[in-house]
């Protein structure tokens, strides 16, 4: 059984999200404040909602602290209007943001997009472990060891790297890296993809501003250079 937890204080959407889910046999757990998200065990989760208006405590805190913990897939609700705000949720460590009011169909894609990539690896051609250069790749674990020290990526981070790397010298736009990564057409935020990369570089390269792995070909997209 799936079990999602939602993180909000508005009770009008923690009704409309159980009813379109528990349908499907989902468990849907849920919290109204950030002081009772705190005591849970997020590992327990495979897919984690968190308002970012939750009480007690701001919500992009909250999705701060639980990052620092568990790599459990989690998904921004953000004021509407406010692009600024999506941008500081992946900053943080968000895997996906949607905007206040939230259309639950388009949610419930989302997370389905979510629970395919944890649930199926994408065959690429590769064993489940792998060496590309000072990177070691287990597809199975989700982890990444550089230089034989343990990165500590997201789960769109290393969906992301993993893509770059089985596919080297190969460039890519960012709106098909959307639509491949994320799963979805592109709706008009192609920062998403900047932010990822962004974030990628500042856990894998020596100097994130003068990268040696991730490249941009400016005007085409980013690429993964071998070392």
């Amino acid at each position: 059984m799936v079990k999602i937890l939602i993180i909000d204080s508005r009770s009008l959407l923690i009704k409309e999200i159980k009813y379109s889910f528990e349908d499907e046999h989902y468990r849907i757990d849920k919290v109204c404040s950030s002081q009772e998200a705190l005591s849970k065990k997020y590992s327990n989760y495979d897919v984690v909602i968190i308002d970012s208006q939750i009480r007690k405590k701001d919500g992009f805190q909250l999705c701060k602290e639980i990052r620092e913990v568990s790599t459990v897939p989690i998904i921004m609700i953000t004021p509407q209007g406010e692009d600024y705000k999506k941008i500081m949720a992946l900053e943080i460590g968000a895997d996906d943001c949607l905007s206040n009011p939230v259309n639950i169909l388009e949610l419930k894609a989302r997370i389905k997009v979510i629970l395919r990539r944890i649930q199926k690896i994408e065959d690429v051609g590769m064993t489940s472990e792998f060496k590309v250069g000072d990177f070691e790749i287990n597809t199975l674990g989700r982890k990444v060891m550089y230089q034989k020290k343990h990165i500590n990526l997201t789960g769109k981070e290393f969906d992301l790297l993993l893509f770059l790397v089985t596919n080297p010298g190969e460039v890519f736009d960012r709106e098909y890296l959307l639509e491949k990564i994320w799963g979805y057409e592109y709706y008009g935020d192609l920062r998403t993809v900047d932010v990822h990369i962004r974030r990628l570089r500042e856990k894998i390269e020596m100097n994130a501003s003068s990268p040696r792995y991730i490249l941009t070909k400016w005007g085409k997209g980013y690429y993964f250079k071998k070392s």
